[in-house]
């Protein structure tokens, strides 16, 4: 018997490359490595190991109270339990108070817990900060549009990019974060509008969520699929549970949605004129 080949790694270059082709990726959140094996055998390009534990793991009402400890732990978790896909671990809130600090926060995400790219919530607020990771070979994904660590500031989860004005603004932060050496975008909750512009504009993949069809690639909460997050649920949510009729058959039918781009549909967007 020949020897089966070894699984390769998705890269962010191989992703960057599939984008400026025109293709799709995948992505899903897992926070342990039971999930993280079956997203990766579902053919899920892209774990992410979000704060969100903090709403479905943890039970907390915001993002707010996940530390550092905890993002290293449940990337650790998942690590170990992926071998194909990229790991991309969030920054919790305030764990880059400054670019130093963020600097420390992420080599603990990237050495103890595995990650092999860092997603940090801001615009230009933290292009020091992002170039500071850049700089020293750690690679970034900025989380622009709507922020859940500033939901007190802005007063709830509310659709950004509504106006030519905060249109402009998330615009400002997507340029910025990408001079300051951002590896990729994502896009949480802004209108189908802006986010075809800024697919358009940039040079490296952006990564959707209620962020209509234009993003290359698309993520969801694994709870979100899988049909029990608790209601009202945001017009994005799918439950594909009901389609693939168990866990497994539930990351099949998403991957197959988004590469074959029947997910979001443009009625799970959001519009300006709404």
């Amino acid at each position: 018997m020949s020897a089966q080949p070894p699984i390769k790694r998705v890269t962010i270059r191989e992703l960057g490359e599939r984008s400026r082709q025109g293709g799709r990726f995948t992505c899903l959140t897992a926070y342990d490595a039971s999930i993280a094996r079956v997203l990766d055998e579902g053919g899920v390009d892209v774990i992410l190991v979000g704060d969100s534990l903090g709403n479905v793991i943890q039970g907390h009402e915001t993002t707010l109270p996940v530390t550092l400890d905890d993002m290293v732990y449940h990337t650790a978790c998942v690590a170990r339990g992926s071998r194909r896909a990229l790991i991309m671990a969030d920054m919790p809130f305030m764990a880059d108070a400054d670019a130093h600090m963020g600097l420390l926060s992420a080599a603990r995400l990237m050495r103890e817990g595995g990650a092999h790219i860092i997603k940090i919530e801001g615009g230009k607020l933290l292009a020091e900060t992002i170039a500071l990771l850049s700089k020293r070979g750690i690679p970034v994904c900025a989380h622009i549009g709507l922020k859940p660590q500033s939901v007190h500031k802005i007063g709830g989860y509310r659709v950004q990019g509504r106006d030519r004005a905060s249109m402009d603004e998330i615009l400002d932060d997507a340029w910025a974060v990408i001079e300051a050496g951002a590896d990729m975008l994502l896009l949480e909750c802004v209108t189908s509008e802006l986010a075809k512009e800024i697919v358009s504009a940039v040079k490296v993949p952006v990564i959707g969520i209620g962020a209509g069809p234009a993003c290359q690639g698309h993520v969801l909460v694994i709870y979100d699929i899988l049909g029990i997050t608790p209601e009202p649920h945001p017009r994005f949510c799918q439950n594909f549970l009901s389609e693939g009729g168990s866990i497994q058959g539930a990351v099949s039918a998403y991957v197959n949605a988004v590469m074959s781009g029947r997910y979001p549909s443009l009625e799970q967007a959001y519009g300006a004129s709404e």
